[in-house]
């Protein structure tokens, strides 16, 4: 299970950290809860989502210990040595979602995966229609972001 889920949670730990020592505490901690709730896995939900969870569950935590304000998103380009236009607006979104809050940034890195509502709903604890609303006022966040970057 483990093996097939390495690139998620790896995904996710970089969704809360930049610095390699942390992605790799974060991943561990990861595992650790993983296996502790192991034995209480009902099935209810598949095992990705419920890896999705944990491993979001373990990171938020981790936030919220460590009290950092902002956290980055790392994606897997070099954003700084590339300048083709598809790279620069990687860079701009990049820029605006780091701004967002823990929950929001989860929901949208769900999003982006091409998740449904419901996988959402139930990786975060909301309901579906919660997160119809979330990602609309978080679409609406990242367009004014864009629109005072424009105005300046």
């Amino acid at each position: 299970m483990v093996e097939e889920q390495k690139q998620t949670i790896y995904m996710i730990c970089y969704l809360f950290s930049k610095n390699p020592t942390e992605v790799e505490e974060l991943y561990q901690d990861v595992l650790i809860n993983l296996w502790k709730g192991f034995s209480a896995f009902e099935g209810r939900s598949s095992v990705r989502t419920w890896v999705w969870r944990v491993s979001l569950n373990t990171c938020i935590t981790w936030q919220r210990k460590s009290r950092k304000k902002r956290l980055p998103l790392e994606l897997s380009v070099d954003l700084y040595n590339d300048t083709d236009s598809d790279t620069r607006q990687i860079k701009m979104l990049h820029d605006r979602i780091s701004q967002l809050g823990p929950f929001d940034r989860a929901i949208v890195l769900l999003w982006l995966e091409n998740m449904t509502y419901e996988e959402i709903g139930e990786i975060v604890g909301i309901s579906a229609k919660n997160v119809s609303v979330r990602l609309f006022r978080i679409k609406e966040q990242l367009r004014q972001m864009s629109n005072n970057n424009s105005e300046e």
